[in-house]
């Protein structure tokens, strides 16, 4: 685990840095996504919802387009897909409980799974390890991002 800014950030996670998602590969194929705590806190740490978007669940969504709607006080936008699957299920949790992601955004905070259409294509997209550690870092400094 790597701490960046005071934030944790696992480092057998892919990342899509410039969107702030991480993923975790699954057994049997499948990939959970979620935000990192910088996203969070990019939020103003006022997060009031995290909407699945349910007419896509089961459905193929190409990479980039929504998968959920995350709502703060200040803003409203989408969880970009970082790969191209099967939506296969939202975390219910979240509806009753947005807090759960800013809490623990790589365990119960978790947003989205997938079953990836081609994942050895996709993760040349995502960055892990050490070479995601360092990108993140690059971002940060160049968005002038700063835990508080």
């Amino acid at each position: 685990m790597a701490t960046i800014r005071g934030w944790n950030f696992p480092e057998d996670l892919y990342y899509l840095i410039e969107k702030h998602v991480w993923v975790r590969p699954l057994p049997g194929g499948l990939a959970r996504l979620g935000l990192t705590p910088a996203a969070y806190h990019l939020l103003n740490n006022s997060l009031t919802a995290i909407s699945i978007q349910a007419r896509s669940v089961g459905q193929l969504v190409s990479k980039g387009k929504s998968l959920a709607m995350v709502e703060s006080l200040k803003y409203i936008g989408p969880l970009a897909a970082p790969l191209a699957g099967v939506f296969v299920r939202g975390n219910a949790d979240l509806a009753a409980d947005p807090d759960l992601a800013v809490a623990d955004p790589y365990g119960v905070g978790w947003i989205a799974e997938m079953q990836p259409t081609d994942w050895f294509a996709d993760q040349a997209d995502l960055l892990t390890g050490p070479a995601a550690m360092a990108a993140y870092e690059k971002l940060l400094d160049a968005n002038k991002i700063a835990w508080v």
